[in-house]
């Protein structure tokens, strides 16, 4: 029951056609998505583990994608802690900011743990909706955008107030870190292959601050469960993901600022490498967007398969609200298309 590119992505397998997911392919642009959102609440389509399958499933089903990921959010770790957490067309609102003060009134690991075991049902209902040649994974949100959304309740901008509440960072992640390990293990064993840290706060911190502060957390998690995480970043440098040689990683995403045929090119890391058409490229004109998928793809289409080894195709971030569909549906096919 797993997608045999995946399989080969994630052992190093050479091949032509790469597995292809996009990070929020269930989401707003979806008509699937729209329809299950006039019915109901975007908290009860994450904690209704039913719903949250039919979530999941529906691009599976509409667009052909190799990998579903369990749609849900990456800040219920933050509610299970005691920080509270609402949503509206505004997007999330925490009903707490840390100071020293929330710090101390944080609840405890096996009080907190209970309101994320709707992930695991999830996870298992998904297992058996989806068809078997599609493979399942899982995610949280990383230690430093925790910790910013914690902090300031977005993980925007430049971050001023969480820069200056540094001195919080290591008593947070001592109620963090056990609680993601759980999070991360109903998951896996809920039926995910593999589990996404995604970290869209960390490029908002300098590559010297992250190493000495935030990839000590994340190696934690590394070598809790070695090769069954992959890391994405946002914004970041090379010098942010040195860690991730010291551990080991299922593979890394990148975002659409890096050149990733130079990334598979260098071998800088081990693991699959996830990534990176530039998503707002979809609301092109449909003959620029095809123009702009066809100049993507032709430095992907010169590389020999085993170049390419570990390639999971994707987007740099994830698909936007009022995405075209089609534009979905044409990038998919036309991945599978020129890399046959």
């Amino acid at each position: 029951m797993a997608n045999l590119r995946f399989q080969n992505a994630l052992k190093a397998i050479p091949q032509k056609v790469p597995p292809i997911w996009f990070m929020r392919q269930a989401g707003r642009y979806h008509k699937h998505y729209q329809r299950l959102r006039e019915k109901h609440s975007f908290m009860d389509l994450c904690k209704i583990p039913e719903l949250a399958a039919e979530t999941t499933s529906g691009p599976i089903e509409d667009f052909d994608f190799d990998v579903a990921i369990l749609f849900s959010d990456l800040l219920f770790p933050l509610e299970a802690l005691g920080l509270g957490l609402s949503y509206d067309d505004g997007g999330p609102k925490l009903g707490k900011h840390l100071d020293l003060n929330v710090l101390s009134q944080l609840r405890s690991h096996d009080d907190a743990l209970p309101f994320l075991e709707f992930q695991k049902k999830a996870m298992q209902l998904t297992r058996q909706k989806i068809p078997n040649e599609k493979s399942l994974i899982g995610f949280v949100g990383g230690p430093w955008t925790l910790f910013s959304y914690a902090c300031q309740g977005t993980h925007s901008g430049g971050l001023q107030e969480t820069k200056t509440k540094l001195s919080l960072f290591p008593k947070f992640m001592d109620h963090l870190i056990p609680l993601l390990i759980s999070n991360i293990q109903l998951q896996l064993d809920g039926g995910a292959e593999l589990v996404m840290i995604f970290d869209t706060a960390a490029g908002e911190i300098s590559a010297n601050l992250f190493e000495n502060l935030v990839a000590p957390q994340l190696s934690l998690l590394a070598a809790k469960f070695p090769n069954q995480l992959a890391y994405y970043s946002k914004g970041t440098v090379p010098e942010h993901l040195n860690f991730i040689a010291k551990n080991t990683w299922a593979g890394v995403g990148y975002d659409h600022r890096w050149d990733l045929s130079k990334v598979m090119d260098s071998k800088r890391f081990p693991g699959f490498v996830q990534g990176n058409f530039d998503q707002s490229l979809l609301f092109l004109e449909t003959s620029e967007f095809k123009s702009q998928v066809a100049k993507y793809l032709d430095r992907f289409e010169s590389m020999e398969p085993k170049l390419r080894t570990g390639w999971v195709s994707g987007l740099g971030h994830g698909v936007l609200p009022k995405t075209p569909e089609s534009h979905v549906k044409y990038l998919v096919d036309e991945i599978r298309r020129r890399l046959a």
